[in-house]
């Protein structure tokens, strides 16, 4: 739990200071926060073998240290084979202290073991939010290699209070996303 701690009081001390000082905030209360993160995998393979839901929720949970949901299907769709109501994805949505626990384990630990690593995209969303395509759940040091049978892909959205993407860019840069081009255009 010291990482959180860490991270929360690097937020405090740092980020906050710098976020007013780039932006010209007139309150601390102004500099936007990270509100949550959201794991979520898309898994539309599972209509054909069930299994591959709870393996996937399996390792989500280890990842993330939080449990992971099974994602249903709202309707039929009849050429995927898709039935309403069956498992198509997992997710999990981290908030305070694991929230931070997880944003330092990606900074420091998983991003830095992807091949050939250069950064990542600096696109946000419109609304300060953003979200980070993994094509391989093998970075996360908590996934055992021996044991994986199929590899999958997920996105890591960070939701924050930002009103602008400048600003959310500038929030997360400040906690340690390694984006490919450090100066904004």
């Amino acid at each position: 739990m010291s990482n959180t701690a860490n991270l929360k009081k690097d937020y405090q001390e740092r980020i906050v200071p710098a976020l007013t000082k780039e932006f010209g905030y007139s309150s601390a209360m102004q500099v936007p926060v990270l509100k949550k993160i959201v794991i979520n995998q898309g898994l539309g393979m599972a209509t054909a073998d069930k299994k591959i839901i709870d393996v996937a929720i399996t390792e989500l949970t280890n990842i993330t240290g939080q449990k992971a949901v099974a994602t249903i299907s709202k309707k039929d769709v009849s050429n995927f084979k898709l039935r309403k109501k069956m498992p198509i994805g997992v997710m999990v949505t981290l908030r305070r202290e694991q929230m931070y626990e997880f944003l330092e384990r990606l900074v420091r630990v998983a991003l830095p073991r992807i091949r050939d690593f250069k950064g990542i995209e600096s696109k946000l969303d419109g609304r300060g939010n953003y979200t980070l395509g993994i094509q391989e759940q093998i970075i996360f040091p908590e996934i055992n290699i021996d044991n994986i049978t199929k590899i999958l892909g997920m996105n890591i959205t960070f939701v924050t209070s930002a009103k602008t993407d400048e600003e959310g860019y500038a929030l997360l840069r400040e906690f340690g996303l390694p984006f490919k081009n450090i100066k904004r255009d």
